[in-house]
């Protein structure tokens, strides 16, 4: 008999957890509030009951080839980056292809879920929701929670004097359209994607808009050189392997020289604040609308009175109608109880970010509590296809105990100060997903595909890491990841290809594959270079030892 598992939430994380209990022949029931999937991706006029929803205007930061799921491309006309609209499109025909929408049952509630007496030796979990004022109560055998960031992060407490201001305060999940705030004066509070992206909207009907931050940020467009899709020309293999090779103070100076090329983000009032730990947002339009003054940068705030903003290097903005908090959200598991609900809030506790270590059976995941450099949506299928093995007894876990006792001895050194705490940094794409892939079975063997098929192997290695890499092989394997692989830079050019001159000069092939091949190769020279250099040093030591030294006097000349 197949094992039950509740999916709680139906939005990007949900649909896929639905689909990977289905490739491993569990049984699903997903529980979604709202009568439709998508989640926040679904855009409404109001947030009704405190849900996250995406504004209007968003349009998505990583690429369509690397933010698919990694056996279902997006449509080759679907521009490269897009509408939260077309976005939601592409799950809706997820969710139809792989037939998952009758495994999801809407207008339903969670409202506990809580472990069965025998949890000890069953694993099992009592779940019970409400749909429509009734309740119901049923055994699951697992359960997969992807209900995302739930609370908005709103600190009015660190915020001396805002409870005397007198203008409109609101967190950005309130934010939608830029209608009503015409002619205002607005101050927003955050330099994430979120606040970069509305104090842009903002800054066309606004008076004045002004952007507060206390660490700063770079900024970069989601175009690279040559127009290619930013995501694609640096989330790569071998730039993961330079970035483990070269020291760290090396990668550092040279990722600050390449932000610093496009434009001097100290001259922009945008450079990393002395001390503060380094962030990167995507944002094309921000450096020009502070070049034409439109958004004005600003220092952390010390104080609000009445009517206006006092910022800590001791400058005055007068007159604001209107204050913007992005500050972010926290995730929030009300079904769950404690100790488990604030165990699950805290990801030192949290087995690779998704099992609770104090759950003596391994029968509850989290999926989409992570913050990645790259794409989320690959980032919890992969969860998800972990997940799904380990309730099914394919893959193991360390024991609770060993976990628990891993988890508390981190986060006691992090108390005193012996090791930093690292749980608020963004994981680096490339690592995470090796390293659940690892769990699964599925990572890339690259010494394997270059012997077997070198083309693949090129690609895999010196090309952008999309997510079918991760279908190339083991459990799950599909049959079109290689062909998914080889075509991806065709899916990019396609819905640029809207108008065609003829009898035009046409770039040749050899610059192309410069443009895109080119980093990649000169970087592998280089590190093979090193490599050899290192490997001649020795030799030449070693042929010292054995020659006289008038002979290497004389070589010398």
């Amino acid at each position: 008999m197949a094992k039950r598992v509740a999916v709680i939430g139906a939005g990007v994380s949900g649909l896929s957890s639905i689909k990977c209990c289905l490739d491993e022949d569990l049984e699903p029931t997903c529980f979604e509030r709202n009568n439709y999937i998508g989640g926040l991706w679904k855009f409404t006029e109001t947030s009704k009951d405190g849900m996250t929803k995406v504004y209007r205007s968003l349009i998505t930061n990583v690429c369509k080839e690397m933010s698919c799921y990694s056996d279902f491309p997006f449509q080759e006309d679907y521009p490269n980056f897009m509408t939260q609209g077309k976005f939601w499109n592409y799950l809706q025909e997820f969710a139809e292809h792989f037939d998952l929408l009758k495994y999801i049952k809407f207008k339903t509630t969670v409202c506990s879920v809580t472990k069965r007496p025998d949890f000890s030796i069953s694993g099992q979990w009592d779940v019970v929701t409400e749909t429509e004022g009734k309740q119901d109560r049923a055994v699951f055998d697992a359960v997969m929670i992807c209900t995302g960031h739930l609370q908005p992060h709103l600190p009015l407490e660190s915020f001396p004097g805002i409870h005397k201001f007198n203008g409109q305060i609101l967190h950005s999940q309130e934010y939608r359209i830029p209608e009503g705030f015409q002619g205002k004066r607005i101050l927003v509070i955050g330099l994430g994607n979120t606040g970069g992206d509305i104090a842009v909207e903002l800054s066309r009907t606004a008076a004045q808009v002004f952007l507060s931050t206390r660490t700063g940020t770079w900024v970069i467009g989601r175009l690279s050189q040559g127009g290619y899709p930013y995501n694609m020309m640096i989330t790569r293999r071998c730039y993961n392997v330079a970035e483990q090779i070269l020291p760290s103070c090396v990668y550092k100076w040279i990722q600050e020289r390449t932000m610093n090329k496009i434009f001097n983000h100290e001259n922009y009032g945008l450079s990393i604040t002395e001390g503060k730990k380094p962030k990167v947002i995507v944002n094309d339009e921000l450096p020009t609308c502070i070049l034409c003054g439109t958004v004005t940068m600003k220092t952390s705030i010390k104080e609000f009175t009445e009517t206006s903003a006092v910022f800590e290097d001791g400058t005055r903005e007068e007159n604001i109608d209107v204050v913007i908090f992005t500050t972010g959200y926290v995730f929030s598991f009300p079904f769950l109880e404690e100790p488990l609900k604030s165990l699950c809030k805290k990801n030192i506790y949290l087995y690779k970010l998704v099992f609770p270590a104090n759950l003596e059976k391994a029968t509850l995941a989290i999926i989409g509590l992570i913050s990645l450099k790259g794409s989320i949506l690959a980032g919890t299928e992969l969860q998800a296809r972990w997940a799904t093995r380990v309730f099914k007894g394919l893959c193991k876990l360390p024991p609770s105990p060993k976990l628990m006792a891993d988890a508390t001895k981190k986060e006691q050194l992090i108390e005193r100060g012996i090791i930093k705490d690292t749980s608020g940094d963004k994981l680096n794409y490339i690592r995470y997903m090796d390293d659940l892939a690892q769990c699964v079975g599925t990572k890339p063997n690259i010494p394997l595909l270059f012997l077997k098929d070198p083309r693949l192997g090129w690609e895999v290695f010196f090309g952008p890491c999309t997510p079918y890499q991760y279908r190339l092989m083991g459990p799950g394997k599909w049959d079109g990841a290689r062909h998914a692989i080889l075509t991806q830079w065709d899916r990019t050019l396609k819905p640029l290809k809207t108008r065609i001159v003829h009898n035009s000069s046409k770039p040749s092939a050899l610059s192309f594959h410069l443009k895109v091949w080119g980093a990649p190769v000169l970087l592998a020279s280089l590190l093979l270079f090193c490599k050899s250099s290192l490997c001649f040093k020795l030799l030449w030591d070693k042929l010292q030892d054995r020659i006289s030294p008038y002979l290497i006097n004389t070589w010398r000349g």
